[in-house]
């Protein structure tokens, strides 16, 4: 089954403007681009022999592996956000964004597929197929796809339980993801953590935590193992507006800024502490601002270019100088779990206000087709691939055994220490470990 980054590409990026308020530049590059997957390749052909860039992209003409990367080296692309970051003891990036052809259709298809995938769990959790708690992360996807694009895998990323989108971005499956969420073997965390707590460790994806805030003292301390190592990376803690006012969060910021430890703070901030207004929950709103003595930038986080930009930002900054806070600015469409029905506190118009002026989606959609690198029945076309994609990966779970019972006794106790698990009633030996 494809993934959303490393399968299909085995890779290893509160208002928006419309996309007409960015300014475009193209340059001949000197390697041929590689050839992409069968709608890419269309897509990209159709971009080359247009009457304004033909003469800078060649015709593609054979696809390639669906497992193989798209290299970076196509044409490039320029690319101005009309939104500016605003900065906090540090200057601001670069309004200046470099990408191409290949990574903007890349980013939609990721995208259409991270939003695909948690429409077809809210499904499955009303259908009973999902059980427990259960967070979506559809509107927000443009904070794991721009975040990925600025890292390699020996970054860490650590967040809490709206996990499924980051899982992918680092190189999940989507068998992986529908498994783990009915509680099927073939999960991501062997149908034993369901949706709060997912995990990849040879991608260095540590979670996935159910504990408001708790996941940044962790990722701290990967950022410290790093700098320990000398392994030239960094970790980004991800955390919510909901969680911004936790103490263990500044305790974690105090120490990786005294040591100087290579740890990005990254405040998800979507305005709604589960049903609590950030307004109503925070004094200082402000939150790119709150690490004090830390560095700060609040980036729009429904612009996938700007987060990729900041993300860059934030890891040379960090490389250098240590601990940074990222705030970026979001905004989720579901209720904060599946039990919330997320109009109770804020209204219908305001959600649909944002799908239709800040959808990450349909701003990179708009890009495409107003610099004609696609047209509109190309990219319909990725959106029923990814269509097919997520309902194939669903069938497949379905079909997966749930864990075996003495599974109940694994990833408990040490190995080796001659551990004995008991029944209940502690009559009967269920499991002696190894």
């Amino acid at each position: 089954m494809p993934t959303l980054l490393s399968a299909w590409f085995n890779s290893h990026q509160p208002n928006l403007h419309p996309p007409s308020f960015y300014s475009l530049s193209l340059f001949r590059s000197s390697h041929p681009p590689p050839s992409p997957n069968p709608t890419l390749a269309m897509a990209l052909s159709r971009f080359a022999s247009s009457s304004r860039s033909g003469s800078l992209l060649k015709p593609l003409s054979s696809a390639i592996s669906l497992r193989r990367p798209i290299s970076t080296d196509t044409t490039p692309i320029t690319l101005e956000t009309s939104v500016p970051f605003t900065a906090h003891q540090c200057e601001a990036p670069s309004r200046t964004v470099q990408t191409s052809a290949n990574e903007l259709l890349t980013f939609f298809r990721d995208m259409a597929l991270m939003r695909r995938m948690e429409i077809a769990a809210d499904s499955l959790y009303k259908a009973k197929l999902i059980r427990g708690f259960c967070h979506l992360y559809d509107g927000q996807e443009a904070v794991a796809v721009g975040m990925e694009a600025a890292l390699t895998k020996k970054d860490c990323i650590i967040t809490a339980y709206r996990d499924h989108c980051t899982f992918m971005a680092r190189g999940g499956t989507l068998l992986e993801v529908f498994a783990e969420l009915m509680g099927r073997q073939a999960g991501c965390s062997r149908g034993k953590g369901g949706s709060m707590h997912f995990y990849k460790k040879d991608s260095n994806f540590y979670g996935g935590h159910g504990i408001v805030g708790a996941q940044v003292p962790l990722g701290c301390g990967l950022a410290f193992a790093q700098k320990y190592s000398k392994d030239e990376a960094v970790t980004f803690a991800l955390y919510g507006d909901g969680a911004a006012n936790q103490g263990q969060l500044f305790e974690a910021l105090n120490i990786s800024a005294l040591w100087d430890l290579p740890a990005i703070l990254v405040c998800e901030n979507n305005h709604y502490g589960m049903g609590t207004a950030e307004w109503r929950a925070a004094k200082s709103p402000a939150y790119y601002k709150r690490g004090d003595y830390a560095p700060g930038l609040k980036v729009d986080g429904m612009d996938v270019l700007a987060v990729k930009q900041a993300c860059t930002f934030a890891k040379e900054h960090a490389l250098k100088n240590g601990p940074i806070i990222l705030e970026m600015d979001t905004y989720r469409y579901h209720g904060h779990s599946m039990s919330d029905p997320g109009s109770t506190y804020r209204t219908r118009d305001e959600i649909t206000g944002v799908r239709q002026e800040r959808d990450p989606i349909e701003r990179i959609r708009k890009l495409i087709l107003s610099h004609d690198l696609a047209t509109e029945k190309e990219l319909k076309d990725i959106e029923k691939e990814v269509r097919k994609e997520v309902d194939d990966a669903i069938a497949q779970a379905k079909e997966n055994p749930v864990p075996e019972s003495s599974e109940l006794f694994t990833n408990v106790y040490a190995k080796g220490l001659g551990v004995e698990s008991f029944g209940a009633d502690r009559k009967e030996v269920r499991a002696t470990l190894p």
